[in-house]
């Protein structure tokens, strides 16, 4: 059963909450479920004060107590009630009643829905601004399997009832969106800030599942998440699924390892091992609460000015084919990620990093921003429990720069050995010689030559995967004829 709205609102042109609302509510077969827990019922709300609800809402609840809760959706193994579990626990919950007690003989046209959030509102001392989970699981056939879209948010208000008013907003954008516009899920993400501003909201996480999204990528939808503007920074698991930052980041002892990684090559791989064995015998850091990040700036993903999506599917499929974890992010100086860092984690921290990046960080033209200039950056970058673990460049001569012998800017000359013989900076020494003439770039010249030997360059298994999918412009017939 087709879903259609007559025209399509430009961009300039967006509809009210109550438009939205009640074309929802005159569409005769939209029917469901909201189960709203911890900020009011705000969404169904929109839906009741539009007019002609008794068509759309077959119930609204929000099991506010624990036990009823619990009673309700089951006990989490965690004992926490604002989590993506749990969500989809509601979601289920309501999706399940509603196909038990509406017989299909009785109502073949209709398409059921459940919307539900679980969230956690600012603290009274105002320390804590909140966050939670929202989502939508839902038909577009009557006959159809179920689709789900769910996204975490944080909220950036610092008055309950004006996070309130937002979810509410958010809500009634993500049910709209969810029918009206499922085709066009990019435009169906941008929509879901009608009538809010990026300083109320921040989204950073988000899932499509279901068989009208079964062509999405949902890594690629949470590019889009940074590139609009709704988040500083998306994380990808080893397997490839969007995870949310701080289930990975909390409370963890924090390496990351900066770079445009097109694509990964073994110099890459070593400068992370080796610091990682170094990161892991400092005093203050325990193993077994050790997280990795590979760091993918936005600023290294763009190409003549717009971003590369496929490039950037290109370099996170093979990370993540090595057991990484990948954190594409907005930050283009250093500080900011390590303050990203510190919201989740006070724990000692690492960089891994070459010596031109550290270079780069000792150069003023990048905090010129900054009230405070380069002394303000460097107090939010080495105030922290933080450690640069620095890999050495080969000059052309065949001699080594490290942190011994690297040239800064004359006036940076002192500032960079105290931070230096503080021990914020340490050489990794322990390296392989045999990598530092491999450079990604050309890698990927000889890739777009065709030429032979850049194999060798790559750790193994990713020159398997970049001829098999054709990654970087690779021809995989070409090449494999070469062999």
């Amino acid at each position: 059963m087709e879903i259609t709205l007559k025209g399509d609102r430009e961009f300039d042109d967006v509809p009210s909450l109550k438009t939205k609302a009640l074309r929802i509510n005159l569409n005769e077969n939209i029917y469901g479920t909201f189960a709203e827990i911890g900020a009011g019922q705000e969404t169904v709300r929109q839906f009741f004060r539009a007019g002609g609800a008794s068509g759309t809402i077959a119930k609204a609840m929000s099991a506010y107590d624990k036990d009823f809760s619990d009673a309700i959706y089951g006990i989490e193994d965690d004992k926490r009630y604002v989590t993506e579990a749990r969500l989809r626990k509601m979601l289920n919950h309501e999706v399940n009643l509603i196909e038990k007690r509406l017989p299909r003989d009785k109502h073949p046209n209709k398409l059921f829905f459940s919307y539900a959030n679980t969230v956690a509102t600012i603290d009274f001392a105002k320390n804590y601004k909140g966050h939670g989970w929202v989502g939508i699981k839902y038909q577009i056939e009557p006959d159809q399997e179920y689709n789900d879209i769910i996204i975490h948010i944080r909220f950036k208000e610092t008055d309950a009832r004006l996070q309130q008013e937002t979810l509410g907003v958010l809500g009634t954008n993500l049910i709209y969106g969810a029918f009206y516009k499922y085709n066009e899920p990019k435009k169906l993400l941008r929509y879901l800030y009608d009538h809010l501003d990026k300083d109320q909201l921040e989204i950073d996480t988000i899932n499509f599942s279901g068989p009208v999204f079964k062509d999405i990528d949902n890594r690629l939808m949470s590019l889009q998440l940074v590139k609009n503007g709704m988040t500083d920074a998306v994380m990808f698991a080893p397997d490839g699924n969007n995870v949310l930052p701080a289930r990975v980041l909390y409370k963890k002892n924090i390496l990351a390892l900066r770079g445009s990684f097109r694509p990964v090559t073994k110099v890459n791989m070593d400068m992370f091992q080796k610091s990682y064995d170094m990161f892991i015998k400092e005093n203050k850091v325990d193993v077994d609460k050790t997280q990795v990040i590979f760091e993918i700036t936005l600023s290294n993903l763009r190409a003549e000015g717009e971003i590369d999506e496929q490039d950037f599917m290109d370099r996170a499929k093979l990370l993540c084919s090595l057991g990484q974890t990948v954190l594409i992010s907005n930050f283009q100086e250093y500080y900011k990620l390590v303050e990203y860092f510190s919201q989740y984690s006070k724990n000692r921290m690492g960089l891994s990093m070459g010596v031109n990046n550290l270079v780069d960080i000792f150069d003023e033209k990048y905090y010129r921003h900054l009230s405070g200039g380069i002394l303000e950056a460097f107090g939010k970058l080495f105030f922290k429990d933080l450690r640069v673990y620095l890999y050495p460049m080969q000059n052309e001569d065949g001699t080594l720069t490290n942190s011994e012998n690297l040239k800064v800017h004359p006036r940076m000359k002192e500032l960079y050995k105290f931070f230096k013989y503080n021990g914020k900076v340490v050489d990794i020494t322990d390296f392989d010689p045999s990598t530092l003439a491999i450079f990604s770039r050309k890698v990927l010249k000889m890739i777009a030559k065709g030429e032979d030997g850049w194999e060798t360059m790559l750790p193994e298994g990713v020159s398997k995967l970049i001829k098999e999918k054709s990654l970087f412009g690779c021809e995989s017939e070409e090449i494999f004829h070469k062999e």
